[in-house]
């Protein structure tokens, strides 16, 4: 079950990823409020990675990753629940508006 626990994590981490490298070149590129919420949102979602490979090779463990009501619980909830938000807000808000016909 470990095994395929961290091939899941390692697919999870590659797509996370590619979304924050796309998120930060839009950003560069085009700066405007909707994609600066992407690139927050899709930080977010690489902050919950990294608290997850934390969790999984024991680094910083004075965060009690894993533990109910731990400082890593709470920074891994805040930050998946900031990444659902603000990621799809700004996919919405950079759409671009058609007029009707």
């Amino acid at each position: 079950m470990t095994g395929q626990h961290d091939a899941i994590l390692a697919g999870i981490a590659v797509l996370a990823f590619l979304l924050f490298l796309r998120s930060l070149i839009v950003f560069l590129w085009k700066r405007n409020f909707a994609v600066g919420l992407r690139l927050i949102g899709a930080g977010s979602l690489m902050v919950v990675v990294l608290a997850h490979v934390c969790e999984t090779f024991h680094l910083l463990t004075w965060m009690h990753w894993g533990e109910e009501h731990s400082a890593g619980h709470y920074l891994d909830l805040a930050s998946a629940s900031l990444g659902l938000i603000l990621l799809p807000i700004g996919f919405l808000l950079d759409r671009p508006i058609r007029k009707p016909a």
